[in-house]
């Protein structure tokens, strides 16, 4: 399933890609984030509980940064599994500035398998927008905030 969107801050490049990079931010937006530990240079280790609509699943996998461009540009993957199914997604994050505000324009792909994609798989295309939104709206809120 294809997943795009776009998001505007009223915030500098620097300050919103730094938001971004922070493992601190990340896991505080990430919807039903429950663990996101260090696990080397670009990785981290991930515990999620992910529901759609009446099914709700426990995953644990990791989150990757690669691609890195500075101030332009990152690759970010995201793999887990559970007794659900698996998860795999990846997203190319572009970064913009015009007059002081930051544009994040998001592409990628999600793959689901097991039960929530047997069950849920109409569900799937509002659900993932509705994570991404919750994830940038408290995004925002941070940035804003500090």
């Amino acid at each position: 399933m294809r997943v795009q969107g776009s998001y505007a801050f009223d915030a500098d490049i620097q300050t919103v890609w730094d938001a971004m990079q922070s493992p601190e931010v990340l896991s505080g937006c990430i919807p039903g984030c429950e663990k996101f530990d260090p696990a080397g240079e670009d990785r981290y280790t991930v515990q999620m509980s992910v529901r759609v609509s009446a099914i709700t699943g426990s995953y644990g996998g990791e989150v990757r940064i690669e691609n890195r461009d500075h101030l332009n540009s990152y690759t970010m993957i995201v793999e887990g599994s559970g007794r659900g199914g698996t998860v795999r997604g990846s997203g190319d994050l572009s970064f913009s500035e015009s007059e002081g505000r930051t544009s994040i324009e998001i592409a990628g792909d999600i793959q689901v398998t097991g039960i929530i994609a047997r069950v849920g798989q109409r569900l799937l295309g509002g659900a993932s927008r509705m994570m991404m939104n919750q994830f940038f709206d408290c995004l925002k809120t941070k940035i804003e905030a500090g």
